[in-house]
């Protein structure tokens, strides 16, 4: 692993200890040997993990105390846009494809094993171990890209995805009804990855969302029509109760 990867990996370590309560914000983070000891790495990529930390609001280093766990979040990181399901689609398309394309210059052996590993676990049908090896399988090629923007946006398309209610509510109706569909798709962008072949991952990838994005107009054709037959039937009855009172 490069220097430079490793202090952003060191960087997402410390952030995830943040995160999960053993420095709380407010707190001083303990001094670069021993955060060096406890992690494995260098009191440089210490150093220069705290800085870039410091850079997107996580931490703040004061000259002559020490560094220390920023006491809130930045609210930027939290927000997000309320975008539809077409547009984050649209959106994962045109990155993600890309993302592959740098992906299969970039993978190591180890990844694409763990690709494939996440394929089977996809066709286990249990449901919900299967949208997990998805959205792995997703940012597995992200972290390949070795582009830091590229995963930053390719994370936050995944929020939306899960935390955006009507955005959510859509891949779930699509999603149950094409489970074979997406493990084909998603063996395809593996075969590309694993020959090492750039158009090969992009047009796996592109071929994947464009097919995802029909399913959805065919699912929002589905429900605008039910909705119409709904309000057709009240209509009916309203109609037939009016002329028997008639």
């Amino acid at each position: 692993m490069s220097t430079k990867r490793l202090f952003q990996s060191v960087a997402e370590q410390i952030a995830t200890l943040i995160d999960d309560g053993a420095y709380p914000p407010g707190t001083r983070l303990p001094g670069e040997r021993e955060l060096a000891e406890k992690l494995g790495v260098s009191r440089v990529t210490i150093r220069e993990a705290e800085i870039a930390l410091q850079a997107v609001g996580r931490l703040e280093i004061k000259t002559g105390s020490g560094v220390y766990v920023s006491e809130n979040k930045p609210e930027l990181a939290e927000a997000l846009p309320g975008a539809s399901a077409f547009e984050v689609t649209e959106a994962r398309l045109l990155v993600e494809s890309e993302a592959a394309a740098l992906a299969a210059h970039n993978i190591t052996d180890e990844g694409i094993l763990r690709l494939g590993q996440l394929i089977n676990q996809m066709r286990t049908g249990d449901e919900g171990a299967a949208n997990e090896a998805d959205q792995e399988f997703h940012l597995t090629i992200a972290e390949a890209s070795n582009n830091l923007a590229m995963v930053h946006t390719i994370k936050t398309l995944w929020r939306m995805r899960e935390e955006l209610p009507e955005v959510k509510a859509t891949y779930e109706a699509v999603c149950v009804h094409d489970a074979d569909s997406r493990t084909e798709e998603h063996k395809a962008v593996y075969d590309a990855l694993k020959e090492r072949d750039p158009a090969g991952a992009r047009a796996a990838m592109r071929e994947h969302f464009h097919r995802l994005i029909e399913a959805m107009l065919d699912a929002t054709e589905r429900q605008a029509l039910e909705e119409l037959q709904q309000r057709s039937s009240a209509s009916r009855e309203r109609f037939a109760a009016a002329s028997k009172i008639a």
